[in-house]
């Protein structure tokens, strides 16, 4: 299943720069490349949230002493969300200042982390994470997926006014977002 879900994480990543288009001309080479400025903009995005996502999921896995038949489906829907973000990218970098390709970006995101989320409360409720881990899972991992699910959530309707002020609430998530996890997850996580 690991070996699965890196492979799927993998292209995910590579299709990503699917979504940048080489200047056709070598003349005016910066004005091209600087046309690209939002689908470049998607493209680190993206690639950020997808890595941090591995490294995340990765430490999930090695923190399992087991896993059933359930914690195996809920990963499946996790990895069709994943499989998703490089055509919710590209329509990013396409069309950042309309709000539906916003909207389906961060829709995308709450996704991905809701299943992941799941994940985690799952193994948890069941037993299924090795004791070690149950504690970094209470004190790290849960609380980010909590404030990003919910800042991206927000953003939602937000990029229905603007598309401009919701991509700024995704990039203050970095800055604030564990923080702000923790006092969303302490209930939810029973601290």
């Amino acid at each position: 299943m690991v070996a699965f879900t890196d492979g799927v994480f993998a292209i995910a990543i590579t299709l990503l720069v699917l979504g940048l288009d080489v200047p056709s001309r070598a003349s005016g080479l910066t004005e091209a490349l600087l046309d690209q400025r939002q689908s470049l903009f998607a493209y680190a995005l993206s690639f950020a949230v997808l890595g941090r996502l591995w490294l995340s999921h990765h430490s999930f896995f090695g923190g399992l002493h087991s896993f059933d038949r359930k914690l195996l489906v809920l990963n499946l829907v996790y990895l069709a969300w994943i499989a998703v973000v490089p055509f919710t990218s590209e329509l990013l970098g396409n069309f950042s200042g309309d709000a539906p390709a916003v909207v389906v970006y961060a829709a995308g995101i709450v996704g991905v982390t809701a299943t992941f989320g799941a994940q985690i409360a799952y193994a948890f409720r069941r037993g299924l994470l090795k004791p070690e881990y149950r504690q970094i899972a209470r004190a790290g991992d849960a609380p980010g997926l909590f404030a990003v699910t919910i800042v991206f959530t927000i953003s939602i309707p937000v990029a229905l006014l603007s598309p401009t002020a919701a991509i700024v609430m995704w990039l203050a998530t970095a800055v604030i977002g564990n923080r702000l996890g923790e006092l969303i997850a302490r209930p939810a996580m029973g601290r």
